[in-house]
């Protein structure tokens, strides 16, 4: 063999390999590059992303997040979207914490919900190796792929967090004053909602999952279910019940010794009026009717 075809020989068997090389790398960073994909999906309003190292940020659509990044959203819209399939939708007055890990294979996703209430979409099952969950300071939330929401609240001292589960179930686990979990966990399955409290001294469930009440939801969750249901996901609330709690009418029953003494159909935001006339001669209707109507209710007659 010549001299001329050795080298020829050894500069293509080189270059071949620096070719495999190049591919071997470039495919590495490119499952590094799109192992989690976090970004601001939607915005507007007073919001910032509070990230370490660069203080305040003004987020935009499509922002590229990062985790440990501490998101706050004080009015308006503001949803995260998290991978390709997981949305994050926040209310006014909500802040939190978001760490993503691992890959499409194997992501850990943990928001932790410093105040406000946040509506999480998962649209598809979790492998058996991911997990997506939910902190607040009295319990903690598993799933593997569901929609629910979750809000904390604060009444005379005693702090809340309500789970609302509007397809699939959610493992719920009460999480005490020093730390520690609760060793069994609650399921709340779909159609229901729990209430946890911590009064300082207590931490536990108010009571068992019940079903959710509708006319409990803010608008803005509403419109978000009614936009699933008009795109047929497969949620099982009842899109008549979603529109009437959106829209009323609602209905004022004005009941005396357990029979209906006259009825009111109130548009949502109005007040009912007091009846004309009265059931007896002694007592009153025992509502205070300045109050805006945003739901079926009794009246009674004391």
């Amino acid at each position: 063999m010549g001299k001329n075809k050795k080298i020829v020989i050894i500069i293509s068997v080189v270059f071949v390999i620096a070719i495999a090389v190049a591919a071997v790398i470039l495919l590495h960073n490119k499952k590094d590059d799109s192992y989690r994909i976090l970004k601001v999906y939607e915005v507007e309003g007073d919001a910032k992303v509070v990230r370490e190292g660069k203080g305040d940020i003004e987020p935009y659509a499509n922002m590229v997040l990062e985790s440990g990044d501490r998101v706050i959203l004080n009015s308006g819209t503001f949803t995260i979207k998290a991978d390709d399939d997981k949305y994050i939708y926040l209310e006014d007055n909500t802040e939190l914490v978001l760490t993503a890990e691992g890959d499409s294979d194997n992501s850990k996703t943990t928001i932790e919900l410093v105040s406000g209430a946040i509506t999480n979409d998962i649209q598809n099952k979790l492998s058996a190796e991911s997990s997506y969950e939910v902190n607040t300071p009295n319990s903690t939330m598993s799933v593997r792929g569901t929609i629910y929401r979750v809000w904390i609240y604060e009444e005379d001292g005693v702090v809340y967090t309500k789970v609302s589960v509007f397809q699939g179930s959610v493992a719920t686990k009460l999480v005490y004053s020093d730390g520690t979990l609760s060793a069994e966990e609650v399921l709340v399955e779909n159609g229901k909602e729990v209430i946890i409290y911590d009064d300082g001294d207590t931490t536990d469930y108010m009571s068992e999952p019940k079903e959710i009440d509708l006319n409990d939801l803010p608008e803005k969750v509403l419109r978000i279910l009614k936009k699933f249901l008009e795109k047929n996901r497969d949620i099982t609330i009842d899109e008549k019940k979603v529109d009437k709690a959106l829209e009323g009418p609602f209905d004022v029953i004005f009941m005396y010794n357990g029979t209906e003494f006259g009825r009111q159909t109130v548009k949502k935001g109005e007040c009912a009026t007091m009846p004309s006339l009265a059931p007896a001669e002694t007592g009153g209707w025992d509502f205070e009717f300045s109050t805006p109507i945003d739901r079926d209710v009794t009246i009674e007659w004391k």
